[in-house]
């Protein structure tokens, strides 16, 4: 018996599909940040861009969901270039900053953010979850 080549590459595409989707249904892990007491780091450049052209209207704003309560979060405005995208200009944006205050004893915390922009096709935002160590 014979099995058209159409049927043989249906299923081909098909069965490759179904066995490469599946790895993207894990989650990732945060990512780890450690800090001691007056210390800061750079978290990630803040930006919204179309075709490397920035569509932010006014400043983006930070709101921290869940952290703890010796560490602050900021954006630092600025110029950034946004390599995600591959572009090559920088454009508006920011850097969040996250800085220890004084740590009195040593604390393993989650720290949860959104950035909020308002664009000119409305406002966005986007999440992002770090595990932070903190040291006195």
């Amino acid at each position: 018996m014979r099995i058209p080549l159409a049927v043989v590459g249906a299923g081909f595409c098909l069965g490759s599909t179904v066995l490469f989707s599946g790895t993207a249904a894990y989650a990732q892990q945060p990512q780890a940040i450690a800090l001691k007491s007056g210390e800061s780091a750079e978290l990630q450049n803040v930006y919204f861009v179309i075709n490397c052209t920035s569509i932010v209207i006014g400043s983006p704003e930070i709101e921290v969901l869940e952290g703890p309560a010796e560490l602050t979060v900021e954006i630092k405005e600025g110029m950034v270039i946004p390599r995600r995208q591959n572009c090559a200009k920088a454009v508006p944006g920011g850097t969040v900053i996250a800085t220890a205050k004084e740590v009195k004893e040593r604390a393993q915390a989650r720290l949860t953010y959104r950035v909020k922009f308002k664009t000119k096709a409305g406002d966005r935002q986007e999440s992002h979850v770090y595990s932070v160590s903190l040291f006195p």
